[in-house]
Formats: structure tokens, sequence, C-alpha cells
């Protein structure tokens, strides 16, 4: 394949108790990389398809590390620009059955989070690139990053590149005088695929829909082709907007599927009952390279494309780490219905 994909934002050191140990119980904590943009990337990477990822970084072992890790797992990393003084981290308590995982932030005066406009050549990031992807996490690290995500996102448009986003609201980054709802519909007007969830259309575009009740375990697919309708509306540009489809049973058994909605048609995944999740962090990243995949190689197949970013998320929530670490092969087996787990021999 000769598509390029460039995904742009910031990736961390993730420090997690081992296992399903609280904060307060551990005596140690495992060491791995990840972050939303860069996630996407090693997915897309695993499946075949040439990808760069665009970050900054500073000049230090951990982050020697980092860069070391993403390129053997096929990920360009030439464009990853140097400085700044730390990298952000976050820490990972999973949680298991009725307890949440939580999640604690430290990305203050991250590199990432101190790049200026002007510091990336995006034309020449850019050189025979056909996608870009960005996410909700980007600009709300920041008003520097956000203005450089507004650049990155212009210069796209300029050059003919599909712009995708998945909104991935958090609200315990939004913390420099900037809501998501000031901020994100200038960012999102330049894109042509969407991706969020009920949350997400509410909190950063002010978009809401009726009658949704996560907790329920019981997600209705028609219940989100309004709010699509809206996003398109309110979006001229965008072309296809997905929704994942989350029931929240417990914090150890999720339902899984996902919508697509490209004006005409809304599109419906099967559902996955996913019952023993062994770690959900990454799941709508894995998702969202898995629609990259799909739609750069099913083209015109929307249904396909769709399925193939379910099952690939599904399988994600069996690994662990930020990564998706599975293959084409893998995916196509479980989108086929092979859901028995029986070893490969």
């Amino acid at each position: 394949m000769n598509h390029k994909v460039v995904s742009f934002g910031e990736v961390m050191v993730r420090l997690s108790p081992p296992g399903y140990l609280r904060f307060g119980q551990a005596s140690q904590l495992d060491f791995t990389f990840g972050g939303g943009e860069a996630n996407v990337a090693v997915s897309l990477a695993n499946y075949g398809i040439p990808v760069r990822f665009v970050t900054r970084l500073p000049e230090n072992d951990i982050a020697d590390a980092c860069i070391a890790e993403l390129k053997g797992l096929g990920v360009c990393t030439d464009k990853i620009l140097r400085g700044g003084e730390r990298m952000g981290i976050y820490f990972l308590e999973t949680g298991a059955v009725a307890r949440a995982s939580q999640v604690i932030y430290d990305r203050a005066h991250s590199a990432l989070s101190e790049v200026e406009p002007g510091m990336i050549d995006w034309d020449w990031v850019f050189e025979d690139v056909t996608w870009f992807h960005w996410t909700g996490i980007t600009p709300a690290v920041s008003a520097s990053a956000a203005a450089v995500c507004k650049e990155a996102i212009q210069a796209a448009n300029k050059k003919g590149i599909s712009v995708s986003t998945d909104l991935n609201y958090r609200k315990n980054l939004w913390k420099y005088g900037k809501t998501a709802r000031e901020v994100m519909p200038g960012l999102v007007e330049g894109c042509e695929v969407i991706l969020g969830n009920e949350e997400d259309a509410a909190m950063a575009l002010d978009i809401h829909t009726d009658g949704v009740d996560v907790t329920s375990g019981l997600v209705d697919a028609e219940a989100y082709l309004s709010v699509s309708k809206k996003i398109m509306k309110q979006f001229p540009r965008c072309q296809k907007v997905i929704t994942t489809l989350r029931g929240s049973i417990s914090a150890s058994q999720n339902t899984w599927s996902g919508v697509l909605y490209d004006g005409k048609t809304l599109y419906k995944a099967p559902e996955y009952n996913i019952s023993h999740i062994v770690d959900r962090v990454g799941g709508g990243d894995s998702f969202m390279g898995g629609l990259i995949y799909g739609l750069l190689t099913f083209q015109e197949d929307l249904q396909s494309a769709l399925n193939f970013a379910v099952a690939a998320s599904c399988l994600k929530h069996t690994i662990i780490g930020d990564y998706n670490r599975v293959s084409v092969a893998e995916v196509e087996k479980l989108m086929g219905g092979d859901k028995s787990g029986r070893v490969t021999r």
C-alpha cells in the first residue's frame, strides 16, 4: 500500500500498578508508553499502512526509548521535533467489576504542551501524505498546542489531505482558561471524518443525543442518527460521522459496537460482548486506527470498514498497554465470526 498517514499529538510515559492493584497497594509501577495519536499510528503500522507520528519530545534517554519503541513497531519517527524539558506522564489504576479505572495526569509543562506555531514545518511533514489524524486531547493540553493543531489542519486542508479527528473529550485536561466548546468547533470544521461518542459530542461540540443511558448496558444505535445529522449540518466539510457504542455493564464487562453515517445511510456494526476486559485504555484509539485502515482499504464498502474498526477494538480490550498489537489476519478472523479463542498451532 502507498497510503501515507500522519498522526499528531502527545505520547506519554504510562505508569501503572501491576494487575488490579490500587495505587495505595503498589510497591512498583509498570513502565510503558502511550497516547491517543501514537496509539492510532501503531495500529496502522501493524496493518501495513505507512504512518508517520509527529510530536515534540525532550532530548533525554526516556524520550529516546519512546522513539526507539515506536520505530520498532513500524512507525516513522523522522519528523518528531526535539525540545522542551520533559515528557508527559499518566498514572493508570486498572479497575475491576464495580470499581472503575482511574487516570491521573502529570503533563503540565511537557514538551508538547509548550510547542508553538511555526516550530513544525507542516509542508515538509505532509509531503506525499493522503491522511492526517488528530484528537481533541491535543488542543486540551495548552493554548499553544491548540494553535499548532489548527495550523496543521489548515495546512492539510490546503493540500487536499483527508483530515480525521477523534473528539476525545477529557475534562481533566481543559485547564488553561478555554473550554472544549470554545476551541473544538473551529478545529473540527476542517475535518472530513469525525469520531466520538455521546459525551464527546455534547462536551466538545454542544451537540446532544437524547434518550441514551450507557450505564444500562444497552445502547440503541438509531438514537445516534439525529446527532450525526446535527454534526454534518454544523460542519459542512464532514463526510462521515462515526460513533462508538459502549454499554458499560461493569469495569470488567462492556458491550461494544459502532455506527457510521455518511449523510445517506446509517451503518451499524455487529455488537460484541466483552466479558473479561484486560485493558480498555486505548480502545477508542484502536477503533480509530481500524477505521482509517478500513476506509483506506475497503474504499466505498463502508460496512466492512466499520466492521473492521469494531473488531479491531474488541481485540484491543484483551491486550495490556495502550497499543493494539494485532494483525489484519487476527481482526479478519474475528470479523468472520470466530470468537472461540482456540489456540492457533
